[in-house]
């Protein structure tokens, strides 16, 4: 009786056991299917946010350069010309002795008639000497506009805009300069405008947009303000 409980026994055991690693074997599966999922969720995630980059990473670097393109220094440099020379004087051609030629006399037989020479009356002269002034004559002032030489002190900037970098311009990295020939009046203040060197890519409305709200110390000749011609030079750099 005693052996038969024994045998008993044991194979519940036995049963316990083999439900126990079937229990196992099954959670085991299980988990090598969740770790299958997880892999591939993980590839799919990496996949999209590789995708995203690539859309997104243009936008995020256009809007830097714009950030950092509004950050321009702008720096207004002046062009000289050398002024004209003088002009030359013209040789005049020398003089030509002009020879007397004697007429014939058309009545050889006929006395020549005579001349009588009539003595001028002479001139009285005071013992003082006799000067006559010659008024100076008043300094001549331009009419219009001049070119800046060395008698004429050059206008200054007082105040006024900096151009803008198109967007076209910028997606495009252009740089460079825009030259204008502008007039500044009495005032200071720029009355017309002429492109000399052009940049393209809208650059060179900015430049003319800006530089006409620009406002300026006048010119000088002999301490009083003139209007001149001069010339600008408009810098565009990407920083």
């Amino acid at each position: 009786m005693v052996e038969k409980d024994k045998n008993s026994v044991s194979d519940e055991e036995r049963e316990d056991l083999d439900y126990t690693l079937v229990e196992f074997s099954t959670l085991a599966l299980e988990y090598e299917e969740d770790r299958k999922i997880m892999k591939i969720a993980l590839l799919v995630a990496l996949v999209f946010h590789a995708i995203l980059f690539v859309i997104k990473f243009p936008e995020f670097r256009a809007k830097v350069g714009a950030k950092k393109a509004d950050k321009k220094v702008f720096v207004v440099q002046q062009v000289r010309f050398k002024p004209p020379p003088p002009p030359q004087k013209k040789k005049k051609p020398p003089l030509v002795k002009k020879k007397k030629i004697p007429l014939p006399d058309p009545t050889p037989d006929e006395p020549e008639p005579i001349r009588i020479e009539e003595e001028e009356p002479e001139i009285e002269i005071p013992e003082e000497d006799v000067v006559f002034d010659v008024p100076e004559a008043p300094p001549s002032e331009p009419t219009g506009p001049i070119n800046v030489t060395a008698e004429v002190t050059p206008p200054e900037k007082i105040s006024g805009p900096d151009p803008r970098y198109t967007e076209i311009a910028r997606k495009a990295g252009v740089e460079g300069v825009v030259i204008l020939r502008v007039i500044i009046n009495k005032q200071g203040t720029v009355e017309s405008v002429k492109l000399l060197k052009k940049l393209g890519f809208g650059l060179d409305e900015e430049a003319v947009r800006a530089v006409k709200q620009w406002k300026f110390k006048p010119a000088l000749l002999n301490g009083k303000p003139v209007a001149v011609y001069y010339n600008l030079t408009v810098h565009f750099r990407l920083q």
